[in-house]
Order: structure tokens, then C-alpha cells, then sequence
């Protein structure tokens, strides 16, 4: 009677562990796409993480809409919801040499409406890719501050990082989900895209 009992928790435990078979080590992940929750997956891994169980996670890209539309975007992903946007005036951000994005104040709550129209919770795994895997890692992060606790960062994103040298050097071409040729297109799907939707 007490291995009846104890079964269910051994299976449940397994079940809150199997991530983990799929994750990058911390360890090799660059400072700027390091999460508070430490939870990584390479393009590769997710494309299998999201395969394993698709109606069990939201996965989720967080770019802004105008790179879904002229970049293309995974297919498996759930929806958009960018973690910035451009607002319709940008200033230029001297720093860094390129037009300023702002916070999405809609990101939280946008998430979990995109939770609760698939049936899922905030304790439900949530896979976040951007461009490269920076933004993401942002995004998980405010995530964890409004409780979210299985939240993973794709850390080579979807275009990839930047080859330092070679024939390639400057372009995207080192990983990423575009880079491993997994399944991705230009086609969008209106009900996936931020706001359209709705």
C-alpha cells in the first residue's frame, strides 16, 4: 500500500524534472541572456521540448511584430507578444545606434490571457524566443517577478549570434532556430499576431 502511494509522487516528480534532460548549461550562458530562473533550451531542444507536449506549453515569440512580419517567425509558436515595442515615434538611442523600443506595458497580462485561451496556468511551461536570445531572457525575468516559475529563455533565438569571423563574420549565422533548419515560415497567422488576435 505505502509503493501505491508513493507512485503517483515519484511519477509527479519526474514530471516536474523533465525539463531539465533538455536544458543548456547555466554555466555557458552569456551574462546578458542570463535569467533569474536559470532555465535555458537551445532552438534544438525547444523545437523537441514543444514537440514532447505541445498542448501542455505556451511557447511563445517575443519579438516585435514587424520582425515576425519581415523576418518570419517558428511555426510551432503559440503566439506574439513582444516583450517591447516601437512606439510610432521612436527617439534614437545613441548608445546603441538604433531606434529605441519601449517596455510593453500588456506584456504580463497578454501572456496570461494567451495562458488562459490555451487552457493553461502561469504554472504551466512557458518557452520565450526573440531574435537572439537577449530579449527573452528579459522577459523571462519579468515574468519570475509576477510569479511565473517554468518559464524558459531559447538562448540562440531565432536568427542566432553573430559570427566574430570567417566568410560570415557580422551575420547571424552561428545557431538558432533558423540556422538548424527547423520549422519556420513568412506566413503569419492573424490569430497568433499581438493585438490582431483579438
Amino acid at each position: 500500500m505505502k509503493h501505491l502511494i508513493l507512485y503517483p509522487a515519484f511519477c509527479l516528480a519526474l514530471g516536474m524534472t523533465a525539463p531539465a534532460a533538455y536544458a543548456v548549461d547555466a554555466a555557458t550562458v552569456p551574462t546578458i541572456k542570463q535569467t533569474r530562473l536559470g532555465q535555458y533550451l537551445s532552438a534544438e531542444e525547444a523545437a523537441k521540448f514543444v514537440a514532447k507536449d505541445p498542448a501542455a506549453t505556451l511557447f511563445l515569440d517575443v519579438r516585435t511584430p514587424a520582425e515576425v512580419a519581415f523576418v518570419g517567425m517558428p511555426t510551432p509558436v503559440d503566439a506574439n507578444v513582444p516583450y517591447v515595442v516601437q512606439p510610432e515615434f521612436p527617439s534614437w538611442d545613441a548608445e546603441r545606434n538604433t531606434l529605441k523600443l519601449e517596455l510593453n506595458p500588456d506584456f504580463v497580462p497578454e501572456v496570461r490571457r494567451r495562458l488562459t485561451a490555451k487552457g493553461l496556468t502561469p504554472d504551466s511551461n512557458v518557452v520565450l524566443i526573440c531574435r537572439s536570445g537577449d530579449r527573452s531572457a528579459l522577459a523571462a525575468n519579468l515574468l519570475s517577478e509576477a510569479g511565473y516559475k517554468h518559464v524558459y529563455s531559447v538562448v540562440d533565438g531565432f536568427e542566432g549570434d553573430l559570427a566574430k569571423d570567417g566568410p560570415n563574420a557580422g551575420r547571424r549565422a552561428v545557431n538558432g532556430w533558423k540556422n538548424a533548419g527547423l520549422a519556420w515560415s513568412y506566413k503569419l497567422d492573424k490569430a497568433k499576431m499581438y493585438k490582431l488576435g483579438q
